[in-house]
């Protein structure tokens, strides 16, 4: 049996330096029990910088190697940017079960790689595990469901499977681990075709994310109201539009944003 983990580049959430994904180690450490219980081979890659150095935090993690597809190959292709599903649904060809994180760290990423990396192979995909398990070609995988409930589904391999960030794994971190790894680096051979006809790439640009400004209505009540609301049950006013057309309902939340002075146009 081959596997094969993807892993991403993650980023701190108060100082943003680049390091591993917390949810793409749950998933490193998931494979790495499978593969341990049915000595199958295990192959770690990443689609982006070789030079990264937060990618060597995944051989401390138990990756022996963290093979890299270069998506700027050429130096012809330098500013665009290669499609990493297309390229690495290429490389995952003849793979049994591919894990991966449910999506990056970068705190607006779509989440959709796994999505578009299922679909190109022709996997089904599993996504939110929490645990999984191998028997008669088959995966079993639990699921994370909300308000803590939990579901099993098996499904036939190949398979492909999104780890959820609160899986059952502990990743272990040593440094000898670190020494003795090593990044090996790869021209994929579709980087030219990848991002062909895909100038919208060029129109792209990465920053730091910055926090939504929620919209609130100032507070009119007493001092004496608002204490009183917080000690019993009352309705706050407000309306549910039901009837009517999209146009008619988003003039009803247009009238209340303006109301309260949330927009000023």
């Amino acid at each position: 049996m081959k596997i094969a983990v993807l892993v991403s580049v993650g980023r701190h959430p108060v100082s943003g330096t680049a390091r591993y994904s917390r949810n793409d180690a749950a998933a490193l450490n998931i494979a790495l029990s499978v593969a341990q219980a049915h000595d199958a081979t295990l192959d770690v890659l990443h689609a982006g910088d070789p030079s990264s150095p937060a990618l060597r935090e995944y051989l401390a993690l138990g990756a022996r190697s963290v093979e890299v597809l270069d998506t700027a190959a050429a130096p012809a292709q330098a500013q665009a940017r290669a499609d990493e599903a297309t390229l690495l649904a290429a490389r995952l060809q003849g793979y049994d079960l591919v894990l991966t994180g449910t999506r990056a760290e970068g705190a607006f990423d779509s989440g959709m790689l796994p999505y578009r990396v299922a679909h190109a192979l022709g996997m089904p995909l599993v996504g939110a595990a929490v645990d999984l398990g191998v028997r008669d070609a088959c995966a079993q995988v639990r699921q994370f469901m909300p308000k803590g409930l939990r579901r099993r589904v098996e499904v036939r391999l190949p398979a492909l499977i999104a780890v959820h960030p609160l899986a059952s794994a502990t990743p272990t971190y040593a440094y000898a681990r670190l020494r003795e790894g090593s990044i090996e680096r790869s021209v994929p051979p579709a980087a030219a075709d990848a991002h062909a006809g895909n100038s919208d790439d060029l129109a792209w640009t990465i920053c730091s994310a910055t926090k939504p400004v929620r919209l609130a209505a100032a507070e009119k009540r007493s001092g004496h109201a608002r204490m009183l609301s917080a000690t019993t049950t009352e309705s706050r006013g407000g309306s549910v539009v039901i009837e009517g057309s999209s146009v008619e309902k988003a003039q009803v939340i247009l009238a209340y944003l303006r109301e309260h002075q949330l927009v000023d146009y």
